[in-house]
Parts: structure tokens; C-alpha cells; sequence
């Protein structure tokens, strides 16, 4: 695909590759959405530090890919906010593979707020929202809240269940650990309806387990 020129061999064939195992067909104009958005994080982390990562390949794999991994709980979702959003991990690149979600990003750091609608400008993205402040404060309504960020789990449901209807879900990424933290959750007793599950994923074109904590309210 000629947009994946402009990223290295290897590079391209982890994104085309990544997409496939994510159910997603590489098709021209998501490769070129994504090869801008890598090149664009690229230029402002020089500057800014939108992220620790700074090999084209981790980005595409630890961040893109990574990302993608809670489509498959999104199927009958609408709205989405992305508490924590940093440089748009998950939400922007969630918005990027299904653009007619209704996408909230919220994150207080200036810099990485301004790096977010920047990109939205340059990726030419409708129905989507950069909230520069934190979860508490805003009044939002969505279907589903995810995030990447270093929430735990009984922490996240404090500050961001106000944002969901009654129904709604809470999608967070954990690594081993995540055990742990479900044991924490006993006797949240604002929660009484509160069901929660956890789903073992391999992170595409790679052999890293990831585990999706899906919270039903």
C-alpha cells in the first residue's frame, strides 16, 4: 500500500499485520490515517513527551494495536469517553477504526490536550471531543468509559461511573496483576448491581497477554 511508504518495512507490515488479527481490514485510508497519526506523535514527542515510547515499531504495536483491543466490546456502543487519554490511547485510535462512534477524550495536561486536537484537525475527524480537565468535573453522559491510564480499577468506578447511563460499561486494560485489584472491589456497596469480567487477549503480532476488565453497571 502506497501509504505505508512512508513508514519503515517493518513498521508497515506490524500495522497491516496488527489490523488484520484486530478483524480490521488494512483498507487505504486507515493505513494513511495511521501513518499520519504515527508521524505526527513522532514530531510532537521530540518536543513535548506525548508518550514514553519512542520506537516507531512499540507505537504500533504498545499504543495502535493496543488500542484496538476493546472494539470488541464496543459492538452495540455509541458513545465513548476516554478518561485518561494522554496521547489518544485508546480512544483516538478507537475513533480512527470505527468513525461513527461518538468519542469523548478527556485529559487535563495542556500539552497532551492540544496534541489531541490537533489531531482530530489533521485527521479531518467529526463527533469527537477534547475535554481538558478531569473526569469529576465533567457532566458528560456516555454509554461506555475506557481507559488506559494507571486508574485502578475500584478507583476509576469512583471517579468516572457519574459519566455513564444506568447500564453502561467501563473497559480498563490490565496487565497480571489484575487479581489483585478484583479482590479490592468486595463490598462497594454504592455498586450493588456492579458485574464485572475479565478477558485474556493477545496483543496482535505479538506474544503479550493483556487483560480486559469489562465493568457492567
Amino acid at each position: 500500500m502506497k501509504e505505508a511508504q512512508n513508514l519503515d518495512t517493518q513498521t508497515a507490515e506490524i500495522l497491516i499485520r496488527g489490523l488484520r488479527e484486530s478483524g480490521i481490514e488494512p483498507d487505504h485510508e486507515l493505513i494513511s490515517k495511521f501513518t499520519i497519526y504515527l508521524q505526527e506523535l513522532m514530531k510532537w514527542n521530540r518536543v513535548y513527551n506525548i508518550t514514553a515510547l519512542k520506537k516507531e515499531k512499540e507505537i504500533v504495536q504498545k499504543h495502535f494495536l493496543d488500542s484496538l483491543l476493546y472494539l470488541s466490546f464496543l459492538k452495540d456502543i455509541h458513545s465513548v469517553a476516554d478518561v485518561g487519554s494522554g496521547g489518544g490511547f485508546p480512544g483516538l485510535v478507537l475513533k480512527i477504526a470505527r468513525p461513527e462512534l461518538s468519542m469523548h477524550l478527556i485529559e487535563p495536561s495542556r500539552k497532551k490536550a492540544a496534541f489531541l486536537k490537533h489531531m482530530i484537525f489533521r485527521l479531518k475527524l467529526d463527533d469527537i471531543q477534547v475535554h481538558q480537565q478531569r473526569v469529576e468535573a465533567l457532566s458528560i453522559k456516555v454509554e461506555a468509559a475506557v481507559s488506559r491510564a494507571l486508574f485502578k480499577i475500584k478507583d476509576f468506578l469512583k471517579r468516572a461511573s457519574h459519566i455513564l447511563y444506568q447500564g453502561g460499561i467501563i473497559i480498563l486494560n490490565k496487565g497480571p496483576e489484575v487479581q489483585k485489584e478484583l479482590e479490592n472491589l468486595k463490598g462497594l456497596k454504592q455498586f450493588p448491581t456492579l458485574s464485572i469480567q475479565v478477558f485474556e487477549k493477545i496483543l496482535p503480532t505479538t506474544e503479550i497477554k493483556r487483560y480486559l476488565v469489562v465493568v457492567k453497571l
